[in-house]
C-alpha cells in the first residue's frame, strides 16, 4: 500500500506509455495480418487498407472493446493472491505490457506474423507463475483460452470454406458469373452490415445504452441491425451499378469482370474485419493497463474494475499509429504467401474470420486474430484443393506461433524482477 501511494503517479505514467507501446505492436503486427487478404487479393492498395483499418480498428476498439478486456484484465490471474501486496500486480502488468510489446516489435521487424494474444497471455502467465506463485494463475481460464486457439482457426476455416463454396455454387460455377455476381453480392453485403451492427448494439454500446436508461431486447437489436444491413446493401448496390461488363477483360480470364464486382464487396468485408479485430485485440493492450490504473486509484486489487473511456481511446490510437508506421512490413505474408488470393477468395476468408472474431468478442473469449485469419485463408484454399496451399509457409507461421508464448513469458519474468528490484527495495 505504501509503495502504491508513494509511486502511484509513476506507475500510471509507465502503464500509459507501455500500454500505448503494446497497442503499437498490435497495430504493426496483427492489424497488418487482418488487412493482408484485402491487399493480397489486390482489392485494395496498401494505402487504402491502412485508411480503412485506421477508421474501423479505432471504432471497434472504442465501441466494442470492453467485453474481451474484462477477460484479459481479471480472468487469467486470481485477484485474491494480490490482496496483501497489490503492488505485485502493478509490477506484473507493467512487465507484461512491456514484454509483449517488445516481442511484437522484434517479430514485426523480422516480418513474422505472430499472435498478440499469445504474447500478452504468455507474459501474464509467466510473471504470475514464476514471479508470484503457480496458484496465482487461473489455469481453468487459461485452458479455455488455449482451447480457443484451436477452435478459432477451425471455426473460421469452416465458415470461410462454406462461404466460398456458396460463391462457387451461386456465382463462379454458373453460365453467367458476372450477372449472378451482381444479383447475389448485395445479400453478402447485407450480412456484413448486419453483423457489424449486431455486435456493436449487443456488446459495444451496451453500457452506453444502459447509462442512458435505454433497454433493447435481442429482437429489437436484430431489427436495428437489419436496417443497418439494408443501408450497407443500398450503398453497395449503388457502387455495383458503376461496374459494366468489359468483354476485353474476359478473353484471358472468364472471371475477370466477376472479380471486379467482388473487389467492391471486399471494401465492406475489410471494414468488418478491421472492426472485429479492433473489438477483440485492443484488450491485449488495455486490459493490463486498466488493471494498473484501477489498482493505483483504489490502492488495492479489486475483483470488478471500471474501464475508463480514455484507456480504450489510448489503445485505439496506439493500434492506428502502429499500423500506419510499420504495418506494411508483415501485410504481405497472409495475403500472398499461404495461397493465391483473388477478391472472391479474399472475401470469403475475411468475412469468415470477421464472423469468428465478432462471435469471440461477444462471448468475451480473447482468441488470436492471426490464428483465425490463417484458418480462414486455409479454409478458402482447401475449397480449391490441398495443392492450392503453400505448406512450407504454413509450417513457418505455425513455428512462429509456438515460439511466441514462451518468448512473452520469458521476457515478462525478467521485467517483473527488474520492477520488483527498482520499486520494492
Amino acid at each position: 500500500m505504501d509503495i502504491i501511494s508513494q509511486y502511484g503517479h509513476i506507475f500510471l505514467i509507465l502503464a500509459a506509455v507501455f500500454g500505448f507501446f503494446m497497442a503499437w505492436g498490435v497495430g504493426a503486427n496483427d492489424v497488418a495480418n487482418a488487412m493482408g487478404t484485402s491487399v493480397g487479393s489486390r482489392a485494395l492498395t496498401i494505402k487504402q487498407a491502412i485508411i480503412i483499418a485506421m477508421i474501423f480498428e479505432f471504432a471497434g476498439a472504442y465501441l466494442a472493446g470492453g467485453e474481451v478486456t474484462a477477460t484479459i484484465r481479471k480472468g487469467i490471474i486470481s485477484s485474491d493472491i494480490f490482496a496483501d501486496k497489490p503492488e505485485l500486480l502493478v509490477y506484473g502488468m507493467l512487465s507484461a505490457l512491456l514484454a509483449a510489446g517488445t516481442w511484437l516489435m522484434i517479430a514485426s521487424i523480422l516480418g513474422w506474423p505472430v499472435s498478440t494474444t499469445h504474447s500478452i497471455v504468455g507474459a501474464i502467465v509467466g510473471f504470475s507463475a514464476v514471479g508470484i506463485s503457480p496458484d496465482a494463475v487461473a489455469w481453468g481460464k487459461v485452458g479455455s483460452i488455449v482451447a480457443s486457439w484451436v477452435v478459432s482457426p477451425v471455426l473460421a476455416g469452416t465458415i470461410s470454406f462454406m462461404l466460398f463454396r456458396s460463391v462457387q455454387r451461386l456465382i463462379l460455377n454458373t453460365e453467367d458469373p458476372f450477372g449472378n455476381a451482381k444479383r447475389y453480392i448485395p445479400f453478402y453485403m447485407f450480412a456484413v452490415g448486419w453483423m457489424i451492427a449486431m455486435v456493436t448494439l449487443t456488446k459495444g454500446l451496451k453500457h452506453v445504452l444502459k447509462d442512458a436508461n435505454i433497454s433493447l431486447s435481442f429482437w429489437q437489436d436484430a431489427l436495428i441491425a437489419g436496417v443497418a444491413g439494408l443501408v450497407v446493401m443500398g450503398i453497395g448496390v449503388m457502387m455495383l451499378k458503376r461496374i459494366k461488363r468489359d468483354p476485353e477483360r474476359e478473353r484471358d480470364n472468364r472471371f475477370a469482370n466477376v472479380e471486379r464486382v467482388f473487389a467492391i464487396l471486399m471494401i465492406f468485408t475489410a471494414c468488418a474485419m478491421a472492426f472485429a479485430h479492433g473489438s477483440n485485440d485492443v484488450a491485449n493492450a488495455v486490459g493490463p493497463l486498466a488493471a494498473v490504473v484501477n489498482t493505483v486509484q483504489m490502492g488495492a486489487v479489486t475483483a470488478k474494475a471500471t474501464m475508463p473511456s480514455w484507456i480504450l481511446l489510448l489503445g485505439g490510437a496506439g493500434i492506428v499509429v502502429g499500423l500506419a508506421t510499420y504495418g506494411f512490413k508483415v501485410m504481405a505474408t497472409i495475403g500472398r504467401k499461404i495461397t493465391e488470393l483473388t477478391p472472391s477468395r479474399g472475401f470469403a476468408a475475411e468475412l469468415g474470420a470477421a464472423a469468428t472474431v465478432v462471435l469471440a468478442s461477444g462471448t468475451g473469449l480473447p482468441i488470436s486474430t492471426t490464428h483465425t485469419l490463417v484458418g480462414a485463408v486455409l479454409g478458402v484454399g482447401l475449397a480449391r484443393g490441398i495443392g492450392a496451399l503453400n505448406l512450407r509457409m504454413i509450417t513457418t507461421i505455425a513455428a512462429s506461433w509456438v515460439v511466441t508464448l514462451p518468448a512473452g513469458a520469458g521476457i515478462a519474468i525478467i521485467f517483473f524482477f527488474f520492477f520488483k528490484g527498482v520499486f520494492g527495495w
